[in-house]
């Protein structure tokens, strides 16, 4: 079959400011709760630099899955 649309890493690109996002709230949230058994807590600019790096794998699976779920819906509109 011939795909259609954008491909994984078009996705990736277009996706990777949101997932990055996603991933500093993450990661600051996650130090918050780190600190009620007496971890630090990251600041900002520390927790937008993890986003940014656990950001761009989290956001390639995240596409590699949109990408199946279009070529599934090319799929089933072509029977």
């Amino acid at each position: 079959m011939n795909r259609q649309g954008w491909s994984v890493n078009q996705l990736t690109l277009a996706l990777y400011p949101f997932g990055a996002g996603a991933m500093a709230v993450n990661a600051f949230f996650a130090s918050l709760i780190g600190s009620w058994i007496g971890g630090p807590v990251l600041s900002t600019a520390a927790a937008t630099a993890v986003g940014a790096v656990i950001g761009l794998p989290a956001t390639y699976a995240f596409a590699r899955h949109i990408r199946t779920l279009m070529d599934e819906a090319d799929e089933s509109s072509l029977r």
